[in-house]
């Protein structure tokens, strides 16, 4: 009997979702993820799988519009503004006292009464729904609370979804000590899948051709930068190749050390394309990424980039190296690397091309659905 999925989310880069929206092929069955976010995958597996998905948009407003149109992307930078110290002083004030809050949790739940789930697919982050609020879904409809996690607890987690931990019956991450952490707070279970992925009809090589000038250079690199307590590896990283032809492409604002190798946003097609063209995908985990296991690992190699990537456990979990992808340990050896591999343009194409090869057999969202149903039946 197929299953129905209530999708809990935090809904980033609005404006991608109303762009892939507005460009659906089936205007009766819109995208409920923008392709920017990594759920988009999950959701196209669980539809191609036979179930029905559903979502609750978690920051949107309790009261007045909840028009996704009137969101605002958030922008990560450097000091303080008026914005990061109102949310920082929220915060601080328990969900269960605030009235734009418990207007939300009343929203979930009557969302819930009229679609009936049997999966409450939770993703991480969650200040805004409470535990009583979980603890009800899962009395009243008897599902399965599954907790969707990219960041460890220890660095992330807030007080919120710290309590609601012994509520999770999975918890699914892409760093295998997250998992391990979460246990320690009170999850049941935890499975590093990881659970990013690949999708074959979204992650397609882009043209040459094609690229725009600003996607053409040596060494690319597309993601956050900041804050830099939370990035530190990955700005020193790419400081070191300032005096290559190195770009960087991101939503948020970047060091002012970096700040000269900017080429833009990089979402949706500007990603495929950036990633498609660039010779040489610098990877460097997040500091909190001890094992490794980031969504640009995947969707990069689907893109047929060659990628440097900082040494982790989990990449040998998932990759082979020196066949699928290259490491590094220290920035010197980054540099040694990058170097090497402008000089071998075959080298570095056929890595490139065999770590594509790689992640479209064994790294899609259709196999991971298919693991994900199997500790599902364990429950």
């Amino acid at each position: 009997m197929p299953r129905r999925v209530l999708f809990i989310a935090a809904l980033h880069h609005p404006q991608q979702l109303l762009a892939d929206i507005a460009a659906a092929p089936d205007p009766a069955s819109p995208p409920l993820f923008p392709r920017s976010m990594g759920q988009h995958g999950w959701e196209r597996a669980f539809r191609q799988a036979g179930y029905t998905v559903s979502v609750f948009w978690r920051n949107l407003p309790g009261f007045g519009s909840r028009d996704i149109a009137r969101l605002r992307q958030d922008k990560f930078s450097d000091g303080w503004t008026a914005r990061k110290v109102l949310s920082a002083l929220n915060q601080r004030i328990p969900p269960s006292l605030q009235p734009d809050i418990r207007r939300r949790n009343s929203l979930l739940l009557a969302a819930a009464n009229r679609f009936q789930p049997d999966i409450i697919w939770l993703s991480g982050d969650n200040r805004e729904i409470t535990p009583a609020t979980l603890a009800r879904l899962k009395s009243e409809h008897g599902c399965k609370l599954i907790y969707v996690s990219g960041v460890s607890p220890i660095v992330f987690s807030n007080p919120n979804e710290r309590a609601a931990a012994r509520l999770y019956d999975l918890v699914l991450v892409n760093d295998y000590y997250h998992g391990v952490q979460w246990q320690e707070l009170g999850a049941r279970r935890m499975a590093c899948l990881p659970y990013v992925a690949v999708d074959p009809a979204l992650h397609v090589l882009q043209p040459l051709t094609k690229a725009p000038d600003e996607t053409l250079c040596d060494i690319g690199f597309v993601g956050t930068l900041l804050p830099h307590h939370l990035y530190s590896e990955r700005v020193a990283a790419l400081e070191s190749l300032r005096d290559f032809d190195l770009g960087i492409w991101s939503i948020h604002e970047l060091p002012e050390s970096l700040r000269a190798h900017y080429r833009g946003a990089a979402l949706g097609d500007s990603m495929l394309q950036t990633l498609s063209s660039v010779k040489i995908c610098v990877n460097v985990h997040g500091d909190f990424m001890r094992y490794g296991g980031n969504m640009r690992l995947f969707e990069a190699a689907a893109l047929g980039a060659f990628q440097i990537v900082d040494d982790r456990p989990g990449l040998r979990e998932w990759f082979t190296v020196g066949e699928h992808l290259e490491v590094f340990r220290d920035v010197d050896e980054l540099r040694d690397k990058v170097e090497y591999y402008l000089a071998h343009d075959d080298e570095r194409l056929q890595v490139a091309a065999a770590a594509r090869e790689h992640v479209l057999k064994k790294h899609t969202y259709a196999q991971r659905l298919a693991r994900f149903e199997e500790l599902l039946g364990k429950i």
